[in-house]
């Protein structure tokens, strides 16, 4: 009979690794983040620390607000993450997200006579498309012309950039505040109860609808890669281009499909930012946006897998508004910027602590494997010799006479029916 495969432990499931590598990514960093503290002031180095680690917990308005600001970048970290599935480096989430925010702002400011949600779903198709768009050409330039995603990405970013403030001031722009007009209100996301939830007192947080639209954008980015025919491919392609062209996949239309769907995330979540009721406007200024090189370190700290870049996203979100507690002890705000850049510099090396981790995994399980085998007390299970037969137990062997005999034996009158 089969035996059944033996279930593996916690320790030996591939996801355990990268959770560890994550974990020990962020604590290498929290911990260099407490020096940097201490150095700029040694008294409230540790308040400091808690502030950061608590801060988003402080009150329910604190925690509504860590999700409204994970919203975003879990959408480019995805956009990233789906990207790198095909072996693309999508850098050019800041292009497409600033492209998509500009489009859904557009349609939320001048189609107010869409009724009800129907003028947000157009806002959120609007901008999903747009960052399709921006994400096509660079897909197409490295499909056919084989011109390097990352220099394509960044030139997009820049004409994104320059070309939405420049769209702004024909179209939307405030010209006393120097930013867009404000949308629609009912171009707004639905909040959910989520306002009634998430406040302190008399103030409520941004949360709203839109951090649902994020969870479930990564569920489907997980199903489709881990479920589907499509992410098969798209995943072969990543591997390696060649053995997927000899098996007979377009390696070329991954490529491609990649990038739009990568651009569509992070055109996405330019609509969730600027249509949260939040007040939020475009400014018209030459910087790129945050929110889309944000994305990469989201990506790496969840290992580019789309459920870990919900939690790295509420993660970054979440020390973010720590950050924001912290300076009640005097810390300039810049000093969380640098403690998130740490943790971010150590989630790049967390393919590198992840080999470590596995490589501590597999010394254990050795050493457990080998104390499971070891010699036990007895004969039988210590493998001594066992005696050899004697010459009378022994089977006699066949000599060449008895073929002979047998056929003698055998009745002449042959065979009886």
């Amino acid at each position: 009979m089969n035996e059944r495969p033996k279930k593996k432990s916690l320790t030996q499931r591939e996801g355990f690794s990268s959770f560890m590598a994550s974990v020990l990514a962020i604590l290498c960093g929290l911990a260099i983040g407490f020096v940097v503290l201490l150095i700029a002031d040694p008294v409230n180095a540790f308040p400091g620390l808690v502030a950061i680690l608590t801060g988003g917990l402080s009150d329910l308005r604190n925690l509504g607000q860590v999700l409204y600001a994970a919203t975003p970048i879990i959408l480019t970290g995805l956009s990233v993450g789906f990207a790198n599935k095909t072996g693309l480096f999508n850098i050019g989430a800041s292009g497409q997200f600033i492209v998509g925010a500009y489009v859904a702002v557009l349609v939320g400011v001048r189609c107010p006579f869409l009724p009800g949600p129907l003028l947000w779903l157009t806002c959120l198709l609007a901008a999903t498309l747009a960052g399709a768009l921006w994400g096509l050409l660079p897909g197409v330039l490295k499909a056919l012309c084989n011109v390097n995603e990352v220099i394509a990405c960044i030139m997009m970013n820049y004409i994104g950039m320059y070309g939405v403030n420049f769209l702004i001031q024909l179209t939307i722009f405030d010209s006393l505040k120097n930013q867009s007009l404000p949308v629609a209100a009912h171009a707004n996301a639905p909040k959910l109860w989520m306002d009634r939830i998430f406040r302190s007192g008399a103030t409520a947080s941004s949360a709203n609808a839109g951090i649902l639209i994020a969870v479930l954008a990564g569920i489907a980015v997980y199903y489709v890669i881990e479920r589907t025919k499509f992410g098969y491919e798209l995943k072969a392609c990543g591997y390696s281009r060649d053995a997927a062209r000899y098996a007979g996949i377009n390696e070329k239309r991954g490529i491609i499909w990649s990038m739009v769907i990568a651009g569509a995330l992070s055109g996405l979540g330019g609509a969730c930012l600027y249509l949260a009721g939040a007040g939020k406007s475009i400014e018209v200024l030459d910087t790129l946006a945050a929110e889309g090189f944000n994305g990469i370190p989201v990506a790496l700290l969840g290992l580019n897998h789309p459920i870990g870049i919900i939690f790295s996203g509420l993660f970054v979100a979440y020390l973010n508004q720590g950050g924001f507690n912290m300076q009640i002890y005097g810390f300039a705000p810049q000093v969380i910027d640098i403690i998130i850049s740490v943790v971010i510099y150590f989630a790049a090396f967390s393919l590198l602590l992840r080999g470590i981790v596995e490589r501590v995994l597999k010394r254990r399980a050795h050493k457990g494997t080998a104390a499971a085998s070891a010699p036990s007390s007895g004969p039988a299970a210590s493998g001594a010799e066992q005696p050899a037969a004697t010459p009378q137990e022994r089977p006699a062997a066949p000599s060449a006479e008895q073929p002979a005999a047998a056929l003698r034996e055998q009745p002449k009158g042959g065979d009886n029916a």
